[in-house]
């Protein structure tokens, strides 16, 4: 696949404004306003700590790679695997032309839960997650966090931009950590956003196999669109199939004409009790920008339809939550408190399947509010 310099450039500027927006500055509906108060008062929490595993955890571009936890209880544990763009060609991962449409570089606000609201803000008392142990896992490797390669990218200017795909070295070494201070849990939620949506189905297997005796559900928010040939090219790019668990389902997977959606199936094999779950906007710019990107230029809101219409017939516990609006993400944002569906709250539905509640499916197409 070939892209236009100037397209690629264009698209990468709005992307990585997209990514790094700070959470003040993230797009807010008209309806959108401080969450509803309540009586009951969120358990204190304590300061988050920043984990510097080291090994062979990196970077992209070779900079230390670091975590993000915050304590509390340890048989509810919440893993979150950020977003940040991806990069997948030399002149969109050389950081020499800016932007690059990813992050590279753990030690961004981009990675850092203290200035994120959503289920990260501890002060607010409808957080579904108050006094869960949470692992935020910050991403700085453009591969979805599913990487297993270091690649020399040429670029068009006749350079090289090395970059180091660590993504699955990362986030083990934040399950790592998990394993060590929640040897027991009851209940793990194992959610992501944007490129860490992608990847949430697969570690969500991978937990669930280290703690047979725990619930463990999955969720992913702002991914579901990506229905385009170009996911199985990146994906064997970055590496990610050079080390997979050995799972029949990965055995039987032709990795030619992978899907992000696959990575749901394979964990449903294995563990088909698994409550799986994804939130759209459905008209997602950043997932729009992306699938042009990749040459893709159908409307994301009909490819997200079809994603996840195939999902729900494949899959019994997969749910889905799809809301009005350009956005991109949820769970990171104050918006999480007010976005509502055909009279279901966002919050709500999310603090259900977190705690192992069966939910509905929820659409804006349902009741024709999409527009």
């Amino acid at each position: 696949m070939i892209i236009r310099p100037v397209l690629a450039a264009a698209v990468a500027l709005a992307l990585l404004a997209a990514c790094q927006t700070p959470e003040a500055e993230a797009p807010a509906s008209p309806a959108e306003a401080a969450p509803a108060a309540s009586e009951a008062a969120a358990p204190a929490a304590s300061a988050w700590t920043t984990i510097a595993p080291g090994g062979d955890t990196l970077c992209a571009t070779g900079t230390p790679f670091t975590f993000h936890v915050r304590e509390g209880d340890a048989s509810r544990v919440m893993i979150f695997l950020n977003g940040g763009g991806a990069c997948w060609s030399g002149d969109l991962c050389d950081l020499n032309t800016e932007p690059a449409p990813y992050t590279p570089f753990a030690e961004m606000d981009s990675n850092d839960p203290a200035t994120k609201g959503g289920v990260f803000d501890a002060a607010n008392p409808e957080n579904p997650f108050a006094g869960w142990t949470q692992v935020f896992v910050s991403y700085c490797t453009g591969d979805a966090h599913l990487g297993a390669r270091d690649v020399d990218y040429p670029t068009s200017a006749g350079g090289t931009a090395t970059i180091h795909h660590r993504g699955k070295a990362n986030v083990q070494s934040a399950l790592d950590w998990v394993y060590a201070h929640a040897p027991a849990p009851q209940r793990v939620f194992v959610g992501g956003g944007s490129a860490g949506a992608i990847a949430s189905p697969y570690y969500a297997g991978i937990v669930a196999d280290h703690y047979p005796q725990a619930e463990v559900v999955q969720y992913g928010g702002g991914a579901g669109g990506y229905r385009t040939p170009a996911v199985s090219g990146l994906l064997e790019t970055w590496g990610t199939f050079d080390s997979l668990p050995d799972w029949p389902a990965f055995a039987a997977l032709d990795t030619s004409k992978a899907t992000i959606e696959d990575f749901f199936r394979v964990t449903a094999a294995r563990h088909p009790e698994m409550r799986m779950a994804q939130f759209n906007n459905v008209d997602d710019g950043v997932q729009q920008q992306f699938l042009m990107l990749l040459g893709t230029m159908a409307p994301m809101r009909g490819l997200l339809h079809d994603n996840l219409a195939e999902l729900s017939a494949d899959l019994p516990h997969f749910r889905s939550y799809s809301a009005p609006g350009t956005d991109h993400t949820l769970v990171r944002f104050d918006r999480l408190y007010t976005t509502e569906v055909g009279g279901v709250r966002a919050v709500d539905w999310i603090r259900d399947l977190a705690e192992g509640r069966d939910v509905a499916t929820v659409s804006c197409e349902t009741d024709s509010s999409c527009d």
